[in-house]
């Protein structure tokens, strides 16, 4: 009898996703960043059959918003009125947000108009959306309008506002016929956030003289208002009030006290507050890392990231652009381009312009001009302007002309308004001895009406915050502060300072330059804060840009003459002088 052959194996079943796992995975690319890669798994979705529904268009028009992909989200409505979502609410607020942050508030308008009712999220998108376009009088109209409409505002949306047009937000404040705590802490965040940090405290003070308690968001909106402006003193007493409020232990208010005393310049107490947390989430893990790197210290920064991901303690862009930059700040090249590698390959993380910027300007600051070149040829991501700035401030301190000049086209074209590329290339010029092409830019940018930042300095004395430009005449205490960098200038010259002339780009005397220079702003506060504090004391000033190598190497002669520490805060760095030395070790 002849054996029966075995039945043929079935044919390999398909196995077909649910609409759920689809979802899960496109939340996952969401949350991480990978904007991209939602926006592929969107196609292979539609590819292999499976039809979206809200919760799909939610999340990839989320993708959109982030990327920004005005055209693709504009074919996903079109794909949202023919599924029949487009009368949902999750998704119409979802498409206002797109379309307003890819910058297209007409299309934002014709999503709400066609609504039949409007929420909380409907109208902060929209506000917001305003408040990035710099429409600020239409995004106070409306904020308007939405309490009228009976709507309780978002205190995000109240700090956008104010961002937007401070003057006008504080006159709808003040006509508030109840002002309760939620009113009270956006105004204060709201101030702290647009650069008013003076006038958030002075908020805060009159907030509780109203009888209007803090509560955690206050105290965080606050520290922001000390960090803003450096006001130490002022944030230790805010420390004091948070531990009689018994909020010490909250998270929030923990991350961002290690933030204020970290930007107030006192890496110490920054230290204390992260050690004595009773527990501590990725926010305040993140905040000491950046405390770290700001302050120079490398190799801390390096060992408290390994520390974080020995204990599971999640990693997030931000977590990575502070260790991108305390690598750059040190000079650790080799370490920063490993870890800007493992990113993407081990964290799952796509880099933003901003660490693209970072790289370049690590590879940039070790001469490695080129290489930062080729990199930014090769971003998967349009680079903006802050990454060709990058770049070419590294042309200006290697003095690399012919490159300087490309770089600087390309930054004058992506963003004209920024004066910050119209002085780089001024100076690179003038570096050169070029005063005639330094002089031909500098017109440019005035023709164009594009105004230079001016250099700022200051400095905390008895709670009271003094400010300092170059060849101040208005301290009334300027004449002891000339008397006391004369005294200083003698002391300084025969313990082998030579004053450096190459830092006045100026085509003037010599003396005039030497006069000039001796007047800089970090030097006006430096001697300010001597006369003004104990003998012994550390000084702490802050200047809003980055310091000149002239102050520099005049603070250490100083810092070493008066047997003071002196830190000063510029607009990359901490640097710490104490005995003749910089903690930068002259690398910034």
């Amino acid at each position: 009898m002849p054996k029966m052959r075995p039945p043929p194996p079935p044919p390999p079943r398909t196995v077909q996703l649910s609409i759920f796992s689809w979802n899960s995975r496109l939340a996952r690319y969401v949350k991480a960043g990978q904007y991209e890669n939602a926006m592929r798994l969107f196609q292979q979705m539609k590819q292999e059959g499976m039809s979206p529904d809200k919760f799909t268009f939610v999340r990839v028009l989320n993708a959109c918003a982030n990327l920004p992909a005005l055209e693709e989200g504009r074919s996903i409505h079109m794909q949202i009125i023919q599924s029949g979502c487009d009368s949902d609410i999750y998704v119409c607020n979802s498409l206002i947000d797109m379309y307003a942050k890819c910058g297209s508030l007409e299309d934002a308008w014709r999503v709400f108009n066609t609504m039949p009712s409007h929420d909380v999220v409907t109208w902060n998108s929209l506000i917001l959306g305003h408040v990035r376009c710099g429409q600020g009088l239409k995004a106070l109209a409306l904020f308007q309008q939405m309490q009228q409409e009976g709507m309780e505002p978002d205190p995000v949306t109240f700090v956008g506002v104010v961002n937007a047009c401070a003057n006008e937000a504080w006159r709808v404040f003040n006509s508030m016929p109840k002002r309760d705590v939620v009113a009270w802490n956006a105004m204060i965040l709201g101030y702290a956030k647009c650069g008013q940090g003076q006038k958030a405290l002075q908020l805060s003070r009159q907030m509780q003289h109203e009888g209007v308690h803090p509560v955690p968001v206050t105290f965080v909106g606050m520290l922001n208002a000390c960090a803003s402006v450096a006001a130490l003193e002022e944030g230790r007493h805010i420390h004091e009030a948070i531990i009689q409020s018994g909020y010490e232990s909250d998270v929030f208010v923990g991350s961002s006290l290690i933030d204020m005393y970290a930007k107030c310049g006192s890496i110490e107490d920054a230290w204390r507050v992260f050690n004595r947390m009773p527990r501590r989430n990725m926010v305040a893990w993140t905040a000491m890392l950046g405390a770290y790197a700001m302050h120079g210290h490398a190799n801390e920064a390096l060992a408290h990231f390994k520390q974080m991901c020995e204990q599971g303690v999640e990693i997030d862009d931000i977590t990575f652009l502070s260790l991108l930059s305390a690598c750059r700040h040190a000079g650790l090249v080799d370490e920063g381009l490993c870890y800007f590698e493992s990113m993407n390959s081990d964290y799952g993380i796509s880099p933003t312009n901003e660490h693209y910027a970072c790289v370049v300007d690590l590879l940039g600051r070790a001469g490695r001009l080129h290489d930062a070149e080729v990199l930014i040829k090769t971003m998967p991501c349009e680079p903006n302007a802050t990454v060709w700035m990058a770049l070419l401030g590294a042309c200006r301190i290697h003095g690399n002309l012919e490159m300087g000049e490309c770089i600087a086209r390309r930054v004058l074209e992506l963003d004209p308004g920024n004066s910050a590329g119209y002085v780089l290339l001024s100076n690179i010029y003038a570096a050169a001895g070029n005063w005639d092409l330094s002089a031909t830019v500098q017109k440019l940018r005035l023709e164009r009406d594009v105004r230079r930042q001016q250099g700022r300095t200051w400095i905390e004395v008895n709670n009271e915050v003094h400010t300092f430009v170059v060849d101040d005449q208005e301290h009334p205490q300027i004449n002891d502060i000339h008397a006391e960098l004369e005294r200083l200038s003698v002391q300084m010259k025969d313990a082998g300072y030579v004053p450096d002339i190459t830092f006045m780009l100026h085509d003037v005397e010599e003396e005039e330059k030497l006069f000039h220079l001796c007047h800089h702003s970090e030097k006006l506060a430096i001697a300010y804060g001597l006369i003004s504090t104990p003998p012994g004391t550390p000084i702490r000033i802050f200047k809003n840009l980055r310091v000149c190598g002239d102050c520099h190497s005049a603070t250490k002669f100083i810092a070493k003459l008066v047997g003071r520490a002196i830190i000063i805060r510029d607009a990359n760095r901490f640097h710490h002088f104490e005995n003749g030395l910089c903690s930068c070790k002259d690398y910034w």
